[in-house]
C-alpha cells in the first residue's frame, strides 16, 4: 500500500484530496492535518510513502516543513501542492526536499498520476511550473556548506552570535520562531555542542562565523 500524508489548511481541499485518494485500492490516508506542527507530533511522518504539503501555512510554512519531514524520513516523497507559482516557493521547496510542485487547479486524476511518478523516481510538476524551473536553472546552485551546515544554518549561526534572540532571528530571515528553534537545535547536533555559547565557540573554531 502506498501511504499518504496530507498537510493543507483549507479542510475543504483537504477533505477533497483525501476522498480522491482513498478511493485507489492501491492508495491510504495515514493522516490529514491543518498543520506542519500537527504532522510532526502525530509521529505518522516516519511511516509514509507520500506527503502533499501545502506551502502557505501558520506557524511552520510548508517550506519549513518539507526540510524537517524530509529529515525525519528521508525516504518520503515530498510534493508541493500550492497557488503559489514565483520562484522563491517553488525553489524553495525544491531546496528543501520536495521532489515535485502542482498547482492547486491540479485535477484528481493528475493528483493520483503525481504520485505514482514520484513513486517511480520521477519529479512531477504542473507544466507552467516545469517550464519555470527550466527557464530559471541556471540561476540557482546548491547551498554553500561548511562542516555540513546548511547555508540557512550557517545565516543563523552568526546571528546568534551577534546575541539576537530567536524573535529577532525569525523577523530578519523571514522564518517562524518554531523553525527558526528546529534549525538551532540541527546546529547543536551537527557541531555536537548543547548551548548557544558552545555554538558559537566552536563556529569561530571552525571559521563558519563570518565577523571572525
Amino acid at each position: 500500500m502506498i501511504k499518504i500524508i496530507i498537510v493543507e489548511d483549507n479542510n475543504f481541499a483537504r477533505t477533497a484530496w483525501e476522498t480522491t485518494l482513498s478511493a485507489e485500492e492501491d492508495f491510504v490516508v495515514l493522516g490529514s492535518f491543518g498543520s506542519c506542527e500537527e504532522a510532526i507530533e502525530s509521529d505518522l511522518i516516519k511511516k509514509c510513502n507520500v506527503i502533499l504539503l501545502d506551502i502557505g501555512l501558520n506557524g511552520i510554512s510548508g517550506i519549513e516543513g518539507a526540510e524537517i519531514f524530509s529529515r525525519i524520513n528521508d525516504k518520503t516523497h515530498i510534493i508541493m501542492i500550492s497557488i503559489q507559482d514565483d520562484d522563491k516557493s517553488i525553489f524553495g521547496s525544491l531546496q528543501s526536499g520536495a521532489v515535485g510542485y502542482l498547482h492547486k487547479s491540479v485535477s484528481p486524476e493528475e493528483l493520483i498520476e503525481a504520485i505514482r511518478l514520484a513513486l517511480k523516481g520521477g519529479s512531477p510538476m504542473t507544466p507552467q511550473i516545469a517550464r519555470r524551473v527550466l527557464k530559471s536553472f541556471h540561476k540557482y546552485k546548491p547551498a554553500h556548506t561548511e562542516d555540513n551546515l546548511t547555508e540557512k544554518e550557517t545565516t543563523i549561526l552568526n546571528l546568534l552570535s551577534e546575541g539576537k534572540s530567536y524573535k529577532k532571528i525569525a523577523d530578519e530571515i523571514f522564518l517562524s520562531v518554531d523553525g527558526v528553534k528546529y534549525h538551532i537545535r540541527s546546529i547543536y547536533e551537527k557541531l555536537h555542542v548543547h548551548s548557544r555559547a558552545e555554538a558559537v565557540d566552536k563556529g569561530q573554531k571552525l571559521r563558519i562565523l563570518t565577523k571572525w
